[in-house]
């Protein structure tokens, strides 16, 4: 088989030139909303013991039963390609004692996730996430921050036509009522031997399945918004209560119960309007009691994943660009052989300043280099040739409007004031 006929597995989203720019800035706008919140990067494995999934995630889902990646090792032990962040950060929290330290444990994590799904547009199997977690407190203020996160990601990205959509699925306290109520109201219908047992194991699954004859028959199903006990209403109303505080729009969704076991209490997705049936494009949830049953401390968390490949599907629905500004700003461009090693020294001293460089490698003339330099998107190029050494000056091109300037060539940071003069460069002379 020759190279060229090598393609990317089925069902995997590539980015390439100016789409992997705008993948680029989508991750980096999700992530910053984080940051700015005090959260800490956290760099996790991309497989684990499959056990993990299948406590944490849960034996009833989607993701455990049909969806994961799993593989036997050389050792004979049985790993899976992570379908989810939440197992795993916790378990990373765990076997490092960050949830015995001071509380809440706040991180982020960015990265590749795999399920084996059947691919359509917005869904893949290996899809990219940005996801954070705040573990070791109960506090419905903290449920409120996570969400406005997510909420500021997706803003800062200019985007508009999303909603949130907002539930709650009490504890572990009041939960057991509602299942029985839930398991009366489906013995009633008759229904496929796959789903009675789904709803054996967890009924809150079938509120889940998107199959328009399950959607008929659960439309006059008890809600769990309404079996709520008396802690849960109250931490339920305060969470709203802080949203509106923060300015986050938000809307009821009583069916809303996402595609895992662990969720407690608050449960949240983000929808986009003009992504049609996978409209999702984050969500996340309360998961008190999770940690304690993977082995850590007895403490809540909550947290979300953000679809950075769906993002990116919404922005560009929307007509946004993200990632679009130039990717470099000066090309520098050698006029003979003699200047190109004070060319290289010159953009390696830029580079250390903070200003974006490229060149025109191999033997261009100066019509082809400044057919690159124009390709290129800087809105500068940097010239210099036999004359320029003797003088001891560079020509500084503006590739918008063609007009020149002279800078001293051992002179940087008056080189930098002059590409800056009309605020085209906006990240240099960084310290």
């Amino acid at each position: 088989m020759s190279a060229g006929s090598f393609r990317a597995p089925k069902g995997v989203a590539e980015y390439v030139d100016d789409r992997a720019a705008a993948f680029d800035a989508v991750r980096e706008a999700l992530t910053g909303a984080a940051q700015v919140a005090g959260y800490a990067m956290l760099e996790l494995p991309v497989f684990e013991d499959t056990a993990l999934f299948v406590r944490g995630v849960g034996e009833s889902t989607d993701v455990v039963s049909k969806e994961m990646f799993t593989f036997t090792d050389r050792g004979g032990r049985s790993l899976t390609l992570r379908p989810e962040g939440t197992a795993g950060a916790l378990r990373a929290i765990i076997e490092h004692g960050l949830d015995r330290g001071q509380l809440p444990v706040k991180v982020l994590y960015s990265g590749p996730f795999f399920r084996a799904e059947r691919p359509q547009a917005g869904r893949y199997r290996q899809f990219s996430q940005v996801g954070v977690e705040a573990v070791g407190s109960d506090d419905p203020a903290l449920d409120a921050e996570v969400i406005a996160i997510a909420d500021a990601g997706y803003r800062d990205l200019g985007l508009r036509r999303f909603q949130l959509l907002l539930n709650s699925l009490g504890c572990r306290e009041c939960r057991p009522g509602y299942r029985s109520h839930l398991l009366a109201y489906l013995a009633g219908f008759d229904l496929d031997p796959a789903t009675r047992e789904r709803a054996e194991l967890n009924p809150l699954r079938v509120l889940d399945d998107k199959r328009p004859e399950l959607a008929e028959m659960i439309a006059a199903a008890p809600m769990p918004v309404d079996h709520l006990c008396e802690e849960c209403r109250s931490h339920y109303d305060a969470v709203r209560s802080y949203l509106d505080a923060l300015g986050v729009p938000w809307s009821e969704a009583p069916r809303l119960v996402r595609g895992l076991d662990y969720y407690t209490r608050t449960t949240f997705e983000f929808s986009h309007e003009l992504l049609g049936a996978q409209s999702g494009i984050g969500g996340g949830g309360r998961y008190d009691g999770l940690a304690a049953d993977l082995g850590g401390a007895d403490v809540g968390g909550i947290g979300f994943g953000l679809g950075v490949d769906r993002t990116l599907l919404a922005c560009e629905a929307e007509g946004l660009t993200p990632g679009d500004e130039p990717r470099i700003d000066v090309y520098g461009i050698a006029l003979g052989e003699q200047a190109k090693p004070t060319l290289v020294a010159t953009l390696g001293q830029l580079r250390r300043s903070g200003v974006r460089t490229d060149m025109s490698f191999g033997s261009r003339g100066l019509r082809g280099a400044m057919k690159a330099a124009d390709r290129s998107g800087a809105p500068w190029a940097l010239l210099i040739g036999e004359r320029d050494l003797s003088a001891g000056a560079l020509t500084l091109r503006n590739l918008s409007t063609g007009e020149q300037v002279q800078a001293p060539l051992d002179d940087i940071d008056e080189i930098i004031r002059r590409i800056t003069a009309e605020g085209e460069v906006d990240n240099a002379a960084h310290p």
